[in-house]
């Protein structure tokens, strides 16, 4: 690899530590390229990517960046796995550590906050940002469906005392 090409996978290494909601670091050393090849199906169906690139060259795209110390993540056979949902890449991530125990996370980062495996395994626990927006959906919704019940009930009522009144009157 030429310098040329360096500067280019260090500015690339750089956007996805300034975009990436989270950034997952792992060690996967001994896994098969197929089981790798599955790791980055998974990641892209959940919307994340994998990236595996020199360490130095890392640390170096690292500098000045908000999540310069997960450069102390970064050493023997490093894999990053990213996503622009703050979830998703730690989700994936994690399912993955739980069905493989040669892919081990070492941490990561969210932002400016370094996160060490546990932190990456609580980040994973939380609702992606489509549950989310289910759920603050379902509570917007929640509300005008009971005024639609409320407004809709009396009007039933009425109509089964009449029926009532009906049945009694012809009896």
């Amino acid at each position: 690899m030429d310098r040329a090409q360096k500067e280019k996978v260090v500015e690339e290494l750089g956007q996805i530590f300034e975009s990436s909601g989270v950034v997952v670091v792992a060690h996967y050393a001994g896994i098969t390229v197929a089981q790798m090849q599955d790791l980055r199906a998974q990641m892209r169906e959940a919307g994340g990517s994998v990236r595996v690139a020199k360490n130095k060259l890392a640390k170096i795209a690292l500098e000045g960046k908000p999540a310069a110390k997960m450069g102390d993540l970064l050493t023997g056979m490093t894999v990053m796995a990213y996503s622009d949902d703050p979830v998703a890449a730690a989700k994936v991530a994690d399912a993955y550590a739980k069905k493989n125990d040669k892919f081990v996370i070492l941490g990561g980062a969210m932002g400016d906050t370094i996160l060490d495996p546990a932190g990456v395994k609580a980040v994973a626990a939380m609702p992606s940002r489509e549950e989310l927006i289910a759920q603050i959906v379902s509570c917007i919704g929640a509300p005008a469906s009971n005024i639609a019940g409320a407004i809709g009930a009396p009007a039933s009522n009425i109509a089964s005392i009449l029926s009532t009144i009906e049945e009694k009157a012809a009896a």
